[in-house]
């Protein structure tokens, strides 16, 4: 049960949210207060909501447990991040800006025809409502656990609440509030670090920690692996990272949103650039945190599953105790391995406490993989990895800092439901309402519909995160969701502003072969699916342009 105190944090949290939301909401009258913000809003204010959309709580939640279970490999994914910003600075935010458009995808119909927009609007509603499915999913994990009550409960409240706040608010107060959010998931993250170690046990130091986990592989940061099966290796972030970064900064309606309510291009760009240069260290910081998760649960002994109603389940399904026997005494002799292993750092013995802490670590592991493996056998695709980080909150932390964290949880929750649910109405209205039922009406009607859009996907998004526990680590599971769709997106609007011979056939034949090629790709190969954005965006430019000359139409521009 949570104390008093944190009862307050998180109380105190949620009545300065709507006291911001209540105060920077007022006053929409039309879709352009609603969706854009009456496109007024400064570069700071952008560049933090640019970042609180993707600073969901899965960053807190899902990536803290990859570092624990993989190591620093992750941020690999995000090398290519700093290049693709400036490349879309250069390119894709000056043409969206000037357009003067409420959506990415109706710049296309701008440049191609109405098909073209149509099939990448859709396209975009369909993976990022299931995205977005997934951010509602990852804090129920934690907040099931804090409460002790079912799991689809809590999604069911994150889901409709979040929904009720946007519906309510439009962007303008989303953005404001999405700025203070950040600021508290930012607190957050430095309190997570800062805790885990003072956690460490006297006499190991940061240092000494960082290299027990170095030890393991964790630490590593940069793997040349040239083997393109391999998800986290360099070529890996740079190749398929670059066009998933592409993708989603320059054609993920969640994104261009964001920069759209700029009161100038150069506000706009400053704001990418802004949340490009911070969101690596970020995203460090927060991997390093797991890593070190995995050095402060060498001397603190884990559970044998991360997830309690799992281990639950499986000691009533049958006797599990000499497996704990076992498990209990494997930690034991890794505890005392670490430390041997931490005191000979720097010694000649060094070399020799290595091997026999590598060699204690994957006898431990391998009792805890023979109990994950019993419980698979009746939950297949069963992983604990985004249970790692709630139980050091909910069983390390003093009293206040898990108030605190879960402040950061809600904030990362709220800001990244608020707006994809924001971005998925507005494809909804601009791109199929306004462009298929009703072109003309008062604006009154048209907020009314964008509100009523807000809900469907609200409703959408928490039906299917009651699903969402099955896809394993939920930081893969966004990006795996993206990476279908992603490169043949990007794929016509390469075609858009590179290829003045591309017409509106070629790209709407490009998007589906990209699709099909994406497909094909992940069924009958074993590459990493970052590479999916790659094989997408080149199968939809080359195969559109060709089709773009075979069946050549007089050239349309913006």
């Amino acid at each position: 049960m949570l104390h008093p105190i944190d009862w307050l944090v998180v109380v105190l949290y949620f009545a300065f949210i709507v006291f911001v939301g209540y105060r920077t909401g007022r006053g929409n009258k039309g879709i352009e207060d609603f969706f854009l913000a009456r496109r007024s809003m400064p570069w700071y204010a952008i560049g933090l909501s640019v970042m609180a959309t993707q600073a969901s709580a899965i960053t807190l939640v899902g990536t803290t447990g990859q570092g624990y279970v993989d190591g620093m490999r992750f941020i690999q994914v995000y090398l290519g991040m700093p290049l693709a910003i400036v490349i879309l600075c250069v390119t894709l935010v000056p043409f969206f800006y000037r357009a003067k458009v409420f959506t990415a995808y109706e710049f296309l119909e701008k440049r191609f025809d109405g098909k073209t927009r149509s099939l990448t609007s859709f396209l975009f509603l369909m993976g990022r409502g299931l995205a977005d499915a997934v951010v509602i999913y990852a804090p129920s994990v934690i907040l099931a656990i804090v409460f002790g009550i079912d799991e689809k409960v809590i999604i069911i409240a994150i889901g409709l609440g979040a929904t009720i706040y946007t519906t309510l608010g439009g962007m303008r107060a989303v953005m404001w509030v999405e700025m203070w959010q950040m600021l508290i998931i930012f607190l957050g993250i430095l309190f997570c670090l800062g805790s885990v170690i003072v956690g460490l046990p006297d006499g190991v130091s940061l240092t000494d920690a960082i290299q027990i986990a170095g030890a393991t592989g964790r630490a590593e940061t940069m793997d040349f692996n040239l083997d393109p099966t391999v998800t986290y290796t360099f070529w890996t972030g740079i190749c398929g990272g670059i066009f998933l970064m592409l993708s989603y900064f320059g054609t993920d309606q969640s994104q261009v949103q964001r920069y759209l309510t700029a009161r100038s291009l150069k506000e706009s760009r400053l704001a990418l650039l802004f949340s490009a240069l911070v969101k690596i260290p970020m995203q460090f910081v927060i991997l390093l945190t797991g890593a070190l998760l995995f050095v402060f649960y060498q001397f603190e002994k884990p559970p044998v599953v991360f997830n309690p109603v799992a281990l639950e389940r499986l000691a009533q399904a049958r006797d599990v105790s000499q497996l704990e026997a076992d498990y209990d005494e494997a930690f034991e002799i890794r505890k005392e391995a670490a430390q041997n292993f931490a005191d000979a750092l720097g010694g000649t013995r060094e070399d020799e406490m290595r091997r026999s802490f590598l060699q204690a670590d994957a006898v431990f592991s391998g009792v805890r993989s023979e109990v994950l493996g019993l419980i698979r056998e009746s939950e297949p695709g069963f992983s604990d990895t985004n249970y790692v980080f709630p139980t050091f909150v909910l069983t390390k932390l003093p009293v206040g800092i898990v108030g605190l964290i879960l402040v950061a949880i809600f904030a990362a929750a709220m800001s990244t439901v608020e707006s994809e649910l924001t971005s998925l109405s507005t494809a909804t209205v601009v791109d199929f309402y306004q462009r298929y039922v009703r072109r003309e009406a008062e604006d009154s009607h048209f907020l009314a519909v964008s509100r009523v859009a807000t809900l469907f996907w609200g409703g959408f998004a928490t039906f299917c995160a009651l699903y969402m526990g099955r896809l394993g680590s939920a930081i893969e599971a966004v990006n795996r969701i993206g990476s279908n769709f992603y490169g043949p997106i990007l794929g016509v609007f390469v075609l858009a502003i590179g290829a003045r011979r591309a017409n509106g056939h070629g790209a709407f034949a490009g998007v589906l072969l990209g699709i099909v090629a994406v497909q094909l790709t992940a069924r009958y190969s074993e590459i990493s699916y970052l590479y999916y954005n790659l094989v997408g965006t080149v199968v939809s430019v080359v195969l559109g342009y060709i089709i773009s000359l075979v069946f050549a139409s007089p050239e349309r521009s913006v």
